[in-house]
């Protein structure tokens, strides 16, 4: 029997998806040449990087939980199948294409060049804050589990075991009752990128990396991101290269910065205020000290600290303070709808390959539900 199936008859005209592939064909239309430089000029047709990327981005938009879930999606859902062009009789690739083919999207900056020009399209829809922006941190809990945290040249506790030993289970019971275990000492042999890290008093120390958003003020969409080493110095790191980054793209720096206290640090602000942006970042409660009284070397750390202390009470700090919940926001999306509370991958620039994609797709639907099209 012969029959056939129109994909476009089978979703619905007001569909939210309709906008936003319009939206995602024309952006991946502009980056054509860039794909083709991707494209194999040898061995077995492969799947088109267009076709990775949109895929991706309904698994962050749909919190698809594994990339094996998302090809049976794919393979099973017409609606799927529709967004990625795909013939209703065409089989769904495999799997393992999204591990075989990452490596070709880092090397061309694809998923890198989509993020910019998601980005690009917000700024020229007038979308975006030229002067005011945000700057924020998460922490993205490693997928290795903390048994694997073991001392830097150990040897593995299999080798270990006498000879007949007997049954040994994957997942045996560890005491870790009385064990000191630094990052200094000790490494994950599942992910050795990751790095032990407490979020804050009370919490506990888990095998982490941290990622970091830059967002304008305006609608809270997010400019650029990064993924860095868990650690104490990371997030005033990581801004600093943000805003130079955004500097290098944009040909221009924000205004004003607003970010929590963790930013409390007196060479941030000095960082800042020599790249003329305002920070307006909240400050611990403890007092600046005296600079008349302190080293010559930490004088300047301390009068920038006492120079923001003056702007608490500005109306504009209050207003970045107040509109900085939208950086926020942004990270609340990625981590429970785009699945980045829990890392999938091992590696961090794999890691930051899923921040990228999952922030497009975030402003993505920001784009589409402030200026339908």
């Amino acid at each position: 029997m012969f029959f056939s199936i129109d994909l476009e008859s089978r979703i619905r005209p007001d569909h939210p998806l309709r906008p936003l592939k319009k939206r995602v064909d024309a952006i991946l239309a502009g980056l054509n040449e860039r794909f083709s430089a991707a494209y194999s000029r040898t061995g077995r047709p492969g799947v088109p990087p267009e076709r990775l990327l949109k895929a991706l981005l309904l698994m962050a938009i749909y919190s698809v939980r594994s990339e094996r879930q998302l090809v049976e999606r794919i393979d099973t859902d017409l609606l799927f199948r529709w967004f990625l062009d795909m013939d209703p009789a065409e089989d769904a690739f495999d799997a393992t294409a999204f591990t075989h083919n990452r490596t070709r999207l880092e090397e061309h900056g694809l998923a890198a060049a989509f993020f910019e020009a998601v980005v690009s399209e917000a700024i020229a829809a007038g979308l975006c804050s030229d002067d005011h922006f945000s700057v924020d941190g998460t922490m993205i809990e490693s997928m290795a589990s903390t048994k694997s945290f073991r001392p830097i040249g150990s040897v593995d506790d299999d080798q270990n075991e006498q000879d007949g030993a007997g049954f040994k289970s994957r997942n045996a019971e560890v005491d870790f009752h009385g064990r000191k275990r630094t990052n200094a000492t000790h490494r994950s042999r599942t992910d050795p990128e990751a790095r032990l890290y407490c979020k804050g008093p009370g919490k506990p120390a888990l095998l982490a990396h941290l990622g970091h958003s830059l967002a304008e003020n305006r609608n809270g969409l997010i400019m650029e991101v990064a993924v860095t080493e868990a650690n104490g110095t990371a997030e005033s790191e990581a801004t600093i290269e943000l805003l130079d980054r955004y500097r290098r793209k944009r040909g221009r720096s924000p205004k004003t910065l607003g970010a929590d206290k963790g930013y409390d640090s007196g060479p941030l602000l000095l960082k800042l205020e020599s790249r003329r942006i305002v920070p307006h970042v909240a400050m611990r409660d403890a007092e600046p000290a005296d600079p008349k009284t302190a080293r010559s070397d930490r004088r300047e750390k301390i009068e920038a600290r006492l120079r923001m202390k003056a702007r608490l009470a500005t109306a504009e700090y209050a207003v970045s303070q107040r509109v900085r919940k939208k950086v926020e926001e942004g990270f609340g999306w990625l981590k429970t709808i785009a699945g980045l509370g829990r890392s999938r991958h091992v590696g961090r620039w794999k890691l930051r390959q899923q921040l990228e994609l999952s922030a497009a797709a975030y402003n993505l639907i920001r784009i589409q539900k402030l200026r339908p099209t």
